[in-house]
């Protein structure tokens, strides 16, 4: 079991500079307000908040999980894993059941949320990368522009939509969630997070994490950033990234500046 405390952070602003973001697309920033330990092995692939706990898919084949987390302890309170021919990607929680991706077997999982006992597969015909919901229909991308809505019985694909920043189409969607009417998604291997329209899936706005994985403590082999999960009742934005040892939460500034 982990034992570090929850570290507070100095409300200190981290603007972005504009040379990443040529368009019109408004851009967002962040301030750190609080940190959160987190298990600095698990290759975060999925990332979600329900009840009072931080639900977490992990990747890589020979070490995929879905695990519950104590969030403010970074404690491993369940936790099933795949079997090595699996690489876990996307999860999110729908109804009663815990429903997860994996990248590129075409196969997902569905599991019991108490126990983490699997229940079912489902079978998709692309690579499974992020996956959220918006309480009606499951959201997937597969690392392109696209996203795909999915019927969350028979998980068949009800439209797809292209994603698009100025006119272009915005590939390597990887996590998503649903916030507030909105898709977040993390975008591979790039400190930004695209606020996407359910509808026209035009970016609305850009949120530029740049220099957020300067608050984690040093000495650790990180990876890229990726995992947000979002806390409805209190209004609390989670952001991490694979082998981080840190789960951060995040207020957002606008690009009016408050």
């Amino acid at each position: 079991m982990l034992s570090f405390k929850i570290t507070l952070i100095p409300a200190i602003l981290l603007y972005c500079g504009s040379v990443l973001y040529a368009g019109t697309t408004p851009v967002w920033t962040y301030m750190i307000v609080a940190a959160f330990p987190h298990d600095q092995e698990a290759f975060t692939q999925g990332l979600l908040y329900h009840d009072g706990c931080i639900y977490e898919s992990t990747g890589q084949r020979g070490h995929s999980s879905v695990r519950k987390l104590d969030i403010k302890t970074g404690a491993i309170l369940q936790k099933y894993e795949l079997e090595d021919q699996y690489f876990g990607e996307g999860l999110t929680y729908f109804g009663d059941r815990l429903i997860q991706l994996t990248w590129q077997s075409f196969t997902g999982f569905v599991y019991d949320p108490v126990s983490l006992y699997p229940l079912e597969q489902f079978y998709y015909n692309t690579e499974g990368w992020g996956l959220t919901d918006d309480s009606t229909q499951l959201i997937m991308s597969d690392g392109t522009a696209q996203l795909y809505f999915l019927e969350p019985s028979t998980f068949a694909v009800v439209r797809t939509l292209t994603v698009t920043d100025d006119g272009k189409p915005v590939r390597f969607l990887n996590e998503l969630e649903y916030i507030n009417g909105e898709i977040f998604a993390n975008i591979l291997s790039q400190n930004r997070i695209a606020c996407i329209d359910p509808h026209t899936g035009v970016i609305r706005r850009w949120i530029d994490l740049t220099g957020i994985s300067a608050a984690l403590p040093p000495g650790y082999a990180i990876d890229v950033l990726n995992g947000i999960a979002y806390d409805p009742g209190r209004d609390r934005l989670f952001v991490t990234g694979k082998l981080w040892p840190r789960i951060f939460e995040i207020r957002l500034i606008s690009a009016a500046g408050h």
